[in-house]
């Protein structure tokens, strides 16, 4: 197994990197980059320097805008003013240097500063961390602890009424998308036309420091329950019926109707037999319903909730073109993900230690 681990870590090291070679060749395509930004804003609006040149909310390089930026903008910028700008970002360099560079960077875990904010790559994904993770813990946790125990259920009735309309339900939850289910949350609960009975927006409430212990517990899990909610209501659907066509495969062979004749309870030969071979299947698509709960669906949740997350980070990134968060972010998520995909082959084990995988490549 050992040995399989290690393939498994080198391979993460060209996966990684192809992932970032498309993604920076594809950006070099894509018009108005940082210096583009800056010079529209300029033109358009003389005191946006102010942000970039290290005001106390965006920050970043000092600019050598001269005197008054708004006569600068009104006249023109002059091609000093841009070249400088242009080395300012590293834009002088061929784009083979600056993949280059920034490779080296990041292998040294050195992720830079966002050009447009005085802080670095780091630090700003360590601040927007604790919403995304609430989203994709929380509704990871309770889309398993609801999804596996009733597919079960449903396996076990298969056929009958309970499978049946429980079959409609989760299946109009799936195709509910999730920001319209979100939106009608928070009409519903949140003070929209009906009942005030959750926070419209926010993580914790503004006497947050103020708070007991338990009173910052109730309070957290006051103002999470809407956007977890939202965001889980899809991965119902899925995991439920990967659960149940899992069991009722695994209930149809041989061993099962072994079991049965034995003499074992039907709890014993459901959790004691069937369980361990029916869940393979469901473990291994754990890395997907996180990753894509923590990452697909939280940029629409945080804006709906008004969340500072991840996932608005990695939109306002692209759209300011801040690159240093773009690319820190893809190289971070992406290197977590590879990674978790390895932890869910090691789940695949725990569960079944029949399983090599050394042999099977073998």
């Amino acid at each position: 197994m050992g040995a399989y681990i290690l393939r498994r870590l080198l391979l993460i090291i060209p996966t990684l990197l192809g992932i970032m070679i498309i993604n920076f060749t594809l950006v070099q395509f894509v018009p108005g980059g940082p210096v583009e930004q800056i010079i529209a804003q300029l033109q358009g609006h003389g005191d946006v320097t102010e942000g970039f040149a290290g005001g106390s909310d965006a920050g970043g390089p000092t600019t050598p805008t001269g005197g008054d930026d708004q006569s600068v903008g009104s006249r023109g910028l002059p091609p000093e003013f841009i070249a400088q700008l242009e080395k300012e970002f590293g834009f002088d360099k061929p784009p083979l240097q600056r993949f280059l560079d920034m490779m080296w960077r990041y292998m040294r875990l050195d992720f830079g500063e966002s050009y447009f904010r005085s802080i670095g790559v780091i630090d700003l994904v360590i601040e927007k961390m604790p919403v995304s993770i609430t989203l994709g813990l929380w509704s990871t946790l309770i889309a398993y602890i609801v999804s596996i125990p009733l597919g079960i259920r449903k396996a076990v009735k298969d056929g009958s009424a309970f499978d049946t309309w429980t079959s409609g339900a989760i299946i109009v939850a799936y195709a509910i998308p999730g920001f319209l289910f979100a939106i009608l949350l928070l009409v519903l609960f949140a003070g929209g036309s009906f009942w005030q009975v959750f926070p419209l927006r926010g993580l914790t409430s503004d006497n947050w420091d103020e708070l007991s212990a338990w009173g910052r517990v109730a309070d957290y899990f006051w103002h999470i329950t809407l956007p977890v909610v939202a965001s889980t209501i899809s991965a119902f659907a899925t995991l439920t019926l990967l659960t149940k066509n899992s069991f009722l495969d695994e209930i149809k062979k041989h061993y099962v109707i072994t079991a049965r004749a034995k003499g074992l309870s039907e709890g014993r030969v459901l959790y004691g037999h069937v369980f361990r071979n029916a869940m393979l299947i469901v473990i291994a698509g754990f890395p997907a319903v996180f990753i894509g709960v923590f990452f697909g669906g939280s940029l629409i949740i945080e804006t709906i909730f008004s969340l500072d997350g991840l996932g608005r980070l990695g939109f306002e990134a692209a759209v300011a073109r801040d690159y240093p968060v773009m690319f820190g972010t893809l190289f971070i998520f992406g290197l977590i993900g590879l990674i978790v995909g390895l932890l869910s082959d090691l789940m695949y084990v725990l569960v079944d230690p029949r399983i090599d995988f050394e042999r099977r490549e073998g």
